[in-house]
């Protein structure tokens, strides 16, 4: 069994966290992983902005961070081997930064925030990108797996 914890910065904790636990248990359950415990912050464009410059020296804000733990999240802990649990890295969304994607590619903000959702997990489980190309291997699956769980919505279709 999967776990999901979610944290907020910058704001209250959203009345959506249930339906974003539920759809990130989906995508693990459809990348075939058990007992992971993946761990996701909410928080705002000034939390992550500060993440970006703290860890990858860029002085600006972001939609998504992710931070495997060992090398390409492949190492799991002696603690979460003794207990059989895994515990992958970290994933941190801006929805500042979401919302602004969201209206720039013209899709609904529950889009955008389900394709980060992915996306953050997708590196989690070793994958990377070179480029934005859709032709990317990684960014391939990150759409297929949205047009899987396209009808499991977080914020609604009016958010």
């Amino acid at each position: 069994m999967n776990r999901v914890m979610v944290h907020a910065v910058e704001m209250e904790i959203p009345e959506w966290i249930k339906p974003l636990k539920e759809f990130s248990l989906k995508v693990l359950s459809i990348l075939k992983k058990d007992k992971w415990d993946l761990s996701i912050l909410l928080c705002g464009d000034k939390t992550i902005k500060d993440l970006n410059m703290i860890y990858r020296g860029k002085n600006e804000a972001t939609d998504i961070l992710s931070f495997p733990f060992g090398e390409a999240g492949n190492f799991p802990s002696e603690k979460s081997m003794r207990s059989g649990r895994y515990t992958p890295g970290d994933i941190a969304i801006s929805l500042d930064t979401m919302r602004d994607n969201a209206r720039h590619f013209g899709v609904e903000e529950d889009e955008e925030l389900r394709r980060l959702l992915i996306h953050g997990i997708l590196h989690l489980n070793g994958m990377d990108h070179e480029t934005n190309d859709e032709a990317e291997p990684m960014l391939q699956l990150q759409e297929k797996i949205l047009a899987k769980l396209s009808k499991k919505q977080i914020l609604g279709r009016n958010a």
